[in-house]
């Protein structure tokens, strides 16, 4: 499976693509980000700006077009602390959905930081001890203590942005105005900075653009080096506190040529340093180990604890198409055995007929997730379940058709019995020419094959289309019992007749596995539709094939099988004469069966 994870943060977007391995681990494909500053003006309730939000929308949407590009399965977005405070944050919500189709949600702060602490863990080594976590962003900093999982979780609005805006009036920052952010940072996570301390951590670990861009100066000014590389780097308090004595004296234009320093962050690191040295120092920490999991990643391994079953069913069906099919088949409580086999039976009706229907791989597909999907409105009622497992189709979202897929797979499905298309009915009316043609087809060999398997027993395990001119003959291979099979198939075969211009016969093959039973029943005083109604005599029998002995014509007879119990597959018979749908007329089958 493969996933992208984006984090619409305060300062900075981000995105990252994982594949996730069987073992529930993952590995970073891609990554992108944009320093956009959503939150720049837009804090504490304010709105956010248009450029900022036009910045952000087109970040999104490359992010969108790249995560398309590797094909994931899900795109998980997360929206922080600028959208949940800002004015027109829902406005900007919804412009993301409208632009990109990515729907983001906004996450709490306690949220956020549970997040963070479960891939700060994840990519530092903890052991069975306690970690300190901190992540600086631009409108919060969050800070948590924990194991695997965190046991304590705070969120703050002293992000680097906010406190930009707020305290960092001159340049350099003046003396008065870093006493006035040192207090306003201490009077916010003090008594909390003081019962992480009190409680005891094994080591602190920084995630977050700032950080890492704080800890990279520091390494550099302390080696004289840019480091080889920030993960699990353990960088001094004390070289964090000589940086922050450096950048709080400088000007920008100096700032701006501090070794390891990126550019665009060099009127936030005022701020950060002095944040970060503050943090770091209520914690009485020695030093803390930069970590470059956050957001996005917590997000990931969220994910995956959630979704452990749905992973292991994308190994097994790696295309999204087949996957999402199946997920809304076991949403519906469908029969996969039943399913299967009469997908594994339309099949091989279609490629055995492709002379005859001239349809292509793309419509094979279709009748396939038809096939597999045909009977999930028993979920909702037996009665007019094909019309429920139309509306289950259409609405279940399915993920990677288009529109007009789902809804040929859906009338599909829909004509699996009772009445066969007809443009009497809206649905099929509003098609093109060619799709109800398609649609014809499809559901003709959907129906012979779902009554290859009436019993629901598979017994059916092979067929053999043969064209002999004035007729067809379908040999069927059985491991078993197959009269209700023949029976059936032979009732509802009228559309396939139609579709292959003759009629169609169907025999057990001499080559199955299982001898059919020896003695036919017999049917009396049962009406036989078509041209020139009669009943049957004491003397007519039902064959193995659906024909009447002495007739050249199929009985009528009407059997349903009405669903007892959906949940165990019980079954109650009932022969009954069939009748359409009230919106739908049944035309009779007019074609004569060689006996």
């Amino acid at each position: 499976m493969r996933l992208a994870a984006i984090d619409i943060g305060t300062n900075s977007v981000h995105m990252i693509v994982v594949r996730v391995r069987p073992d529930s681990s993952f590995e970073i494909i891609d990554r992108e980000k944009e320093m956009v500053r959503l939150g720049a003006g837009g804090l504490d309730g304010r709105k956010l700006t248009d450029t900022a939000m036009d910045a952000a929308l087109q970040a999104l949407s490359k992010f969108r077009r790249l995560a398309e590009s590797h094909r994931v399965d899900e795109i998980l977005a997360a929206a922080t602390s600028a959208t949940r405070e800002a004015e027109n944050g829902l406005q900007f919500l919804a412009a993301i959905q409208q632009r990109t189709g990515v729907r983001p949600r906004v996450i709490s702060g306690t949220e956020e930081a549970r997040l963070i602490h479960l891939a700060a863990v994840y990519g530092v080594d903890v052991k069975r001890g306690k970690a300190a976590v901190i992540d600086i962003g631009g409108g919060s900093v969050e800070i948590t203590l924990g194991g695997e999982r965190p046991q304590h979780a705070r969120s703050f609005k002293i992000g680097v942005i906010r406190l930009t805006e707020r305290f960092v009036k001159t340049d350099p920052l003046a003396e008065r105005d870093e006493r006035k952010l040192v207090r306003h940072i201490t009077g916010e996570i003090g008594d909390y900075a003081k019962q992480i301390a009190d409680s005891g951590y094994d080591r602190v670990i920084g995630t977050s653009g700032t950080i890492l861009s704080l800890g990279e100066v520091a390494a550099h000014e302390v080696s004289g080096e840019a480091p080889e590389e920030l993960r699990n780097l353990r960088i001094p308090v004390k070289a964090i506190h000589r940086l922050r004595e450096k950048v709080t004296s400088l000007p920008l234009a100096e700032r701006l040529r501090i070794p390891g320093l990126e550019p665009r962050r060099a009127d936030l690191v005022v701020a950060g340093a002095v944040l970060l040295d503050t943090i770091l120092r209520s914690l009485k920490a020695d030093d803390i180990t930069l970590c470059d999991l956050a957001l996005r990643e917590g997000l990931i391994l969220d994910y995956i604890h959630q979704h452990r079953k749905d992973i292991a069913r994308a190994d097994r069906y790696p295309d999204v198409r087949r996957r999402s099919v199946v997920e809304l088949g076991e949403r519906c409580s469908y029969w996969p055995e039943h399913a299967s086999q009469v997908a594994r039976l339309a099949l091989a009706l279609f490629d055995q007929t492709r002379g005859v229907h001239g349809l292509t791989d793309r419509e094979r597909e279709w009748l396939e997730y038809a096939a597999i999907l045909h009977d999930i409105g028993v979920h909702i009622s037996y009665e007019k379940h094909h019309r429920h497992s139309y509306y289950l189709i259409k609405n279940g979202d399915l993920r990677g058709f288009e529109p007009d897929e789902i809804e040929t797979i859906a009338l599909v499905a829909r004509y699996h019995r009772r009445t066969p298309p007809s443009r009497r009915q809206a649905d099929f009316r509003q098609l093109g020419r060619k799709r109800r043609k398609v649609v014809r087809r499809l559901a003709a060999i959907l129906r012979l094959a779902e009554n290859l398997d009436r019993s629901h027993a598979q017994t059916i395990t092979g067929v053999e289309f043969h064209d002999r001119g004035d007729d067809a003959l379908l040999q069927i291979r059985t491991a078993g019992d197959a009269e209700l099979e023949l029976w059936a198939a032979q009732r509802h075969s009228a559309p396939f007749e139609k579709m292959i211009a003759k009629p169609l016969r169907v025999e057990v093959s001499k080559y199955s596995y299982a001898e059919q039973p020896d003695a036919t029943p017999r049917i009396s005083g049962q009406v036989v539709r078509g041209r020139g109604d009669r009943r049957l005599g004491e003397n007519d029998t039902v064959g193995s094939a659906g024909e009447v002995a002495g007739s050249r014509r199929p009985p009528r007879v009407r059997h349903r099988m009405e669903l007892v119990g959906a949940r165990q597959g019980r079954y109650q018979n009932r022969e009954e004469e069939e009748r359409p749908d009230a919106d739908d007329v049944q035309p009779a089958a007019r074609h004569r069966l060689r006996g």
